[in-house]
Formats: structure tokens, sequence, C-alpha cells
């Protein structure tokens, strides 16, 4: 995470930090996994790490359109269709990018949306969700958005990689 960004408002005061801690997690979830089980599934309808994190990398970039910072977006050609909701995930490893470019990305995504939420503003957060359909129905507020996208979405895929862990015999990280 970005340690140079100065947080002001609830953004960067309240979900910053959270979403910081979630990040450092993955980091723990992930640094003993060998790139050559990064995408195995020991159950068909268990999602492995690389799916995961490949997942949650296209979330930084929504989190910051809807904080207003359009020049931190930096979306990977592709990875929308290979990880986004409602992809297939697949023991396949040539279909995924190798364990170490996931990670980069999952990292710098978040670096990225670390700096997006520091300098938000407390009236950026409770401007309407732009986004369309189901997400603006389930989280009205960019704010509820962005927090959902920062903590929870992030803990849920997470917890996948925790469970995931466990199910290939490897320990608990915490």
């Amino acid at each position: 995470m970005n340690a140079t960004a100065i947080a002001t408002g609830f953004a960067g005061t309240v979900i910053l930090p959270c979403m910081r801690r979630a990040v450092g997690y993955a980091d723990l979830l992930v640094r003993d996994i060998p790139a050559v089980q990064f995408t195995h599934m020991p159950h068909p309808t268990m999602n492995h790490p690389a799916f995961c994190l490949g997942h949650l990398s296209l979330y930084p970039d929504r989190i910051c359109t809807l904080l207003g910072r359009d020049d931190l977006v930096a979306p990977i050609d592709g990875w929308g269709a290979l990880f986004g909701a409602g992809a297939a995930c697949v023991p396949d490893p040539a279909r995924y990018p190798a364990r170490d470019v996931i990670l980069a990305a999952f990292r710098d995504g978040y670096d990225r949306a670390g700096i997006a939420l520091a300098g938000a503003g407390d009236e950026r957060l409770h401007m309407p969700n732009p986004l369309e359909g189901r997400i603006r129905e389930l989280f009205p507020t960019v704010g509820i958005a962005v927090n959902f996208m920062a903590g929870a979405h992030l803990m849920m895929h997470l917890g996948q990689v925790s469970a995931w862990r466990r199910a290939v015999g490897l320990p608990s990280v915490m």
C-alpha cells in the first residue's frame, strides 16, 4: 500500500486502513502458495487463488472511477472477460496469467485505490452511485459502493482463498 498518501475524510481515515489490512491478509494467504499450485482446484466448485486474486484485481479501477480518479485507472486487456463476475474458474494454468503477474496487478491496483481513498472528500461519498444495474440498487451511494468493494467484497474472496488453503492442506495464516 502507498504509505505516502495522506488520508483525509471518511474514506481515508476509516475505509483505507481496513482495505490496507485486507491487502496485508491477501499477502499472508498467498505467500507460500507455489506458482504451480495457483490454479489447482481441489473441488470443481472451488475457485482457485489465481481466479480470486485476478477477480479482485478488477475492483481497484472501479473504486478509483467512483472516487473521480480516472487518472489512476489502469485496466489490463482481457482481464474483465477472464476474471469478471460470471466468468468460469477452471484448473488450467495456461488460461491465466502467471502467479507473479496476478499478484503484481493485485498489489498495484490496491495501491492506486489507496491513493484515491486517501484523497476522497466526504462529499464524493454521498453522491449517487453512477454504476448501473443491481450494484446501484444494492449500494445507492458512491461511499456505500466503495466501502463494499474495498472491504466486504475483498474479504469475501480472500475467504475463498483461505478455504482453498485448507482444502489443499496448507495451514491457517492467522
